[in-house]
């Protein structure tokens, strides 16, 4: 009892730490920005009841361990990153979380070649090497890095021409990908209920984690399309940070990295709890040009954590702002949550891993919605200048659809206290409708870009954004102090 106590005050003085904190603004990011998510996971041992936060997929005897997971969403207009664009605030590395998951939409430009022909997966590799750059900074003295006096900063933008020019060193987004991880991606896409056997004893037969060993030894996902499978990717240049071998080194290992033409979605996890991670799955649902192309659509991404089941959607829904495009993006919505299907990965006939996404304890929803405001582009100016926030969201798209149960009933999203994300000028502060002259290239300022939560367990600790000038739409940040698992 005495313990029990001292985790109540313990908690209890961590969230008002966590208030004052959050009073102030620090660095480029707005405030309330700077606590993780907490998910609570289930470890199998102990005798706290928490049936009721985690569901089925728990016993009635288990421990509760919190998992801080930040989450962010950043459509970057098909601009590919140059080699010093610095994603220390982006990411807020000084105050660390356990899973980072980074959606981005418009990775590539969106013309026919990206769309129809091949994708590029050059763009990819960068924001992965840029990525880890700033996750694994604290051992970034362990990696091979060149001299950049004698390195253009732009070389990866650097062409070739003529017959006698000389390539950079370049690698596939496979090999950028093997880079940064410090297990097989084999491991993470196989049934790990072998690895954990012993200590699962006392769970039935119908629990996935009491595969036994020779029934899983060795069974991969079947789950086919992942972008760093195919070796006819576009190569891209990631010799700014290259690892050690075999990666031990790294404190945060990259366990999924998936392309879409330019949807990319990137999941990282603390090294040490990288073998607690299974049943690692993704499903794309394609919803553009005719219904069918992949300009438009979702990558979903579902996994194990100890016995909770996690699953991350990144999406880019239908985009225009006249009245009824809001109706096309309840559709793709809806049509993503019935198409999904993520494939068996274990061989007992009762699995509890869930193949669906709704089926997931814990499933958290990021993309540019592209929900616009249903005012004209004047008035929702006037009620920007006034910072009328209340006014704004009482005419959001997606807050009237939740609202009407048309789209994501059952949902949750944090209350919004920044600007719209969209649409800005090109490196400026301004609203693009600020500077341009031509209507129909004006676009009234929206919050398109979102995150929102389903399932119990989750708790929001900061939902703001960046002020970065990088693109015309502002990332959005998610973190979650209190996700149980």
């Amino acid at each position: 009892m005495t313990a029990i106590l001292e985790d109540i005050k313990k908690s209890f003085v961590h969230k008002i730490m966590s208030m004052r904190m959050n009073n102030g603004e620090e660095g480029k990011v707005m405030k309330n920005a700077y606590d993780p998510t907490e998910i609570q996971v289930a470890s199998g041992i102990g005798v706290l009841d928490c049936a009721d936060l985690l569901g089925d997929s728990m016993s009635n005897s288990c421990d509760i361990q919190s998992l801080r997971v930040f989450t962010a969403t950043w459509n970057v207009a098909g601009i590919s990153p140059s080699s010093d664009l610095n994603l220390d605030n982006l990411l807020q590395i000084h105050r660390e979380s356990d899973i980072y998951v980074l959606g981005f939409q418009e990775m590539v430009p969106l013309n026919a070649g990206n769309v129809l022909v091949i994708e590029d997966k050059g763009s990819a590799a960068k924001w992965l090497s840029l990525i880890s750059q700033s996750l694994n900074k604290a051992t970034n003295n362990e990696y091979s890095t060149p001299n950049r006096s004698s390195t253009n900063s732009n070389s990866f933008e650097r062409k070739f021409s003529g017959s006698g020019s000389m390539f950079l060193q370049r690698t596939s987004l496979k090999a950028a990908s093997r880079n940064f991880r410090s297990e097989s991606r084999r491991k993470f896409k196989s049934c790990n209920c072998a690895t954990i056997e012993p200590e699962r004893k006392s769970y039935g037969k119908d629990s996935c984690f009491a595969c036994q060993k020779s029934k899983s030894n060795g069974f991969e996902d079947p789950s086919s399309s992942e972008e760093d499978d195919n070796t006819n990717s576009v190569a891209a240049d990631v010799s700014i940070v290259t690892p050690t071998s075999k990666n031990q080194h790294l404190r945060y290992s990259l366990i999924k990295s998936k392309q879409m033409v330019g949807l990319f979605v990137t999941i990282w996890v603390k090294k040490e709890l990288v073998p607690l991670i299974g049943h690692l799955r993704t499903s794309c649902i394609s919803r553009g040009i005719l219904g069918y192309l992949g300009n438009k659509g979702c990558i979903s991404v579902s996994m194990t954590f100890k016995q909770t089941s996690l699953c991350f959607v990144c999406s880019h829904l239908a985009s225009g702002e006249k009245e009824g495009d809001e109706l096309r993006r309840n559709s793709d919505v809806i049509e993503i949550l019935k198409s999904t299907q993520f494939p068996k990965i274990c061989k007992i006939s009762n699995s509890n891993v869930p193949d669906k996404i709704l089926d997931h304890d814990r499933v958290i929803w990021l993309g540019d919605l592209n929900y616009r405001i249903a005012l004209s582009y004047h008035e929702t100016k006037k009620l920007l200048e006034q910072n009328d926030w209340d006014a704004l969201l009482n005419k959001d798209q997606l807050k009237i659809e939740r609202e009407a149960g048309r789209v994501f009933e059952g949902w949750k999203e944090g209350r919004i206290y920044f600007p719209p994300t969209y649409k800005y000028s090109y490196n400026s502060d301004m609203y693009a409708g600020d500077t341009l002259k031509s209507k129909s290239k004006r676009r009234t300022p929206a919050w398109c870009d979102r995150i929102l939560w389903y399932g119990e367990g989750i708790h929001q600790k900061s939902y703001t954004r960046w002020d970065s000038r990088f693109s015309d739409h502002r990332p959005v940040l998610y973190k979650k102090t209190d996700c149980d698992c």
